[in-house]
């Protein structure tokens, strides 16, 4: 059987690497449930400011399987498909599934080191409405572990063209990465 062409049998999920498609699967069964009991899962598991009376150190990983909704899982999920496949296969399950978990802790230490910044603003402005508002509200997503998976595919395959939907722009994958940073800044 030729390196090039592997006999699927097993259908579309078989040919899914295993750490991606757990990963989406337990991120869709995780939304099922926070549709069922929105309050309950967004309070538990969502990322609270350590200083919070609802922070818990269990969010700094469950945050990454919440999302706030459809719309916010459909394109993690989708983004991870589509990438995540490639970065697996290429880096290997086990690394992958360290890499991806490394991506998201960062992320949440980013957003904690965000909010640090922010509360101290808050506090030497005496914004205690503010200061409430920043402990009360979580972070959800797997935005940061997803985009630690471009930047993943970006590194591996650089000049690897990549085409936006809207506007309709092909550019290649470290070009995309860095727009896309700076959006989300």
């Amino acid at each position: 059987m030729s390196y090039y062409y592997q006999e699927n049998r097993g259908g579309f999920l078989s040919s899914i690497p295993p750490v991606t498609k757990n990963l989406i699967l337990v991120n869709v069964i995780i939304f099922v449930a926070t549709i069922i009991n929105e309050n309950f899962m967004i309070g538990t598991f969502g990322l609270f400011y350590p200083s919070s009376p609802y922070f818990h150190w269990w969010q700094v990983i469950t945050h990454m399987f919440m999302h706030g909704g459809f719309f916010h899982i459909f394109f993690n999920m989708y983004t991870l498909f589509i990438f995540g496949v490639v970065v697996e296969r290429i880096i290997g399950s086990r690394k992958f599934v360290l890499f991806y978990f490394i991506c998201g802790l960062g992320a949440a230490a980013l957003q904690i080191g965000t909010q640090y910044l922010e509360m101290q603003a808050f506090i030497s402005a005496g914004a205690t409405q503010s200061i409430a508002a920043l402990k009360s509200t979580p972070t959800v997503g797997a935005s940061g572990a997803i985009y630690g998976v471009l930047i993943g595919y970006a590194m591996l395959f650089p000049e690897s063209k990549m085409t936006l939907i809207f506007p309709p722009v092909t550019l290649s994958a470290k070009w995309m990465v860095i727009i896309f940073a700076a959006i989300e800044l």
